[in-house]
């Protein structure tokens, strides 16, 4: 498995993992088709203790985007008096609304879904990217498809416990080798339908020190070489996580069509969903302490029409 593929190599990955057509030519589900009741019923037996843990973090207009992603936006206003307002002082209850804007994509804990990244004019599935407007929205593929929500069985592969570090360095690209040696350090295998969350610290350390730039100033981070994609493909991974945004960043290669190769081959050519910049710190804490790395995993985007993604929070339960 070990090896860094060519650019060329990357790129034949469009068809050579490709699930378009597996479910149908008009399926808007890819991997999570994989996520069958039998898959559920399995993940719902690893449930002992009923303790929950959060993968998210806050999303606080104060500090919109602690990650340094250059695209997050919280903005919150408050409606006082909303009942005071149409009927006086004589009413003894009053209410508060709100209005909230959220930049969906950014540092913020959020789901990617199949509209997001599009190559050679198509989206997953092989429709047109053009059925994505500003103003009409992702009319094929939009996260309001994933209307079952994501449960299945949730798999941790830490990666810096496999190193004995408490984050992987800025830049440092994981191998499939990796996978496969935490696997094996932990006992477990991943398997058809599972969420796979891959724990590279950088949330911790980003946090800690603030985001990471190269000389160009490029945002630097830890994450999968384009490389674990087949292993992506032949495990049957129905959704990807991270504390990252999954690719290695920069990814290593010149061409910027494959800035970041792991999204756009999994969201394209496998259909497979991601979660961008969860919190797997403290999962990864109760991992070592239960001394186990499976878990039984939820997630329940917004039933949002015509959107590319969803702030969401992802729970792992014991």
């Amino acid at each position: 498995m070990s090896g860094t593929p060519t650019a060329e190599e990357v790129v034949g990955y469009f068809d050579k993992l490709s699930n378009w057509g597996r479910w149908g030519e008009d399926d808007r589900l890819g991997t999570l088709n994989l996520i069958t009741p039998e898959v559920r019923r399995r993940a719902a037996s690893l449930v002992r203790t009923g303790e929950v843990l959060s993968l998210s973090r806050d999303i606080d207009p104060a500090d919109p985007d602690p990650l340094g992603s250059g695209i997050a936006a919280v903005q919150r206003f408050m409606g006082i008096g909303e009942v005071s307002h149409h009927m006086g002082d004589s009413c003894r209850f009053d209410a508060v609304t709100e209005h909230v804007q959220i930049a969906a994509h950014g540092s913020n804990t959020h789901l990617d879904g199949l509209a997001h990244y599009s190559w050679d004019g198509r989206n997953y599935n092989g429709f047109d990217m053009s059925e994505n407007t500003s103003i009409g929205g992702a009319r094929k593929l939009s996260v309001h498809h994933a209307s079952d929500g994501i449960v299945s069985r949730g798999v941790l592969l830490d990666i810096c416990a496999l190193h004995g570090v408490e984050w992987l360095e800025p830049g440092r690209a994981i191998s499939p080798d990796e996978l496969v040696a935490a696997e094996e350090r932990q006992g477990v295998t991943v398997e058809p339908g599972d969420v796979l969350l891959i724990h590279t610290g950088h949330v911790a350390r980003t946090l800690a020190h603030g985001p990471a730039r190269g000389p160009d100033g490029i945002h630097l981070h830890a994450g999968l070489s384009a490389a674990c994609l087949p292993f992506l493909h032949e495990r049957g991974v129905a959704t990807l996580g991270s504390d990252a945004i999954q690719d290695v960043q920069p990814s290593g290669y010149p061409s910027f069509d494959l800035f970041r190769p792991v999204h756009a081959v999994a969201l394209v050519a496998l259909g497979l969903w991601l979660i961008d910049n969860m919190e797997l710190t403290e999962l990864a804490r109760t991992c070592v302490e239960k001394e186990r790395w499976s878990f039984f995993f939820t997630m329940l985007p917004w039933r949002m029409v015509g959107v590319t993604s969803s702030a969401t929070n992802p729970l792992a339960m014991f």
